[in-house]
């Protein structure tokens, strides 16, 4: 099956509908290379995103915005694998990782 790409930025728009990012730490899990992530890190205050494919990890790091890089952290690991230790965040979100 063909992974689609938000291109209009329909799927961006519902997301930013039912949350407010501004202030928050955010769990991304299935990330892939960052697709979604940009649409939301300019105003969260941290991000994590977790993806189990570490080709999509890479890619995600290397086309991070510049200036979102101080708040971005990728992390190639399963979520079931992956041990915040005392880190809580405020939202999590899942995509294509069902």
């Amino acid at each position: 099956m063909p992974v689609s790409f938000d291109r209009n930025g329909v799927e961006t728009a519902a997301i930013h509908d039912l949350v407010n990012f501004t202030g928050k730490k955010v769990l991304e899990v299935g990330c892939g290379d960052g697709r979604l992530t940009w649409g939301y890190a300019r105003t969260a205050d941290e991000v994590v995103g977790l993806d189990v494919n570490e080709k999509k990890i890479k890619a995600a790091v290397a086309g991070c915005p510049q200036e979102l890089r101080p708040k971005v952290r990728f992390k190639a690991a399963d979520i079931s694998g992956f041990h915040p230790g005392d880190e809580s965040f405020d939202i999590a979100i899942l995509s294509y990782s069902l």
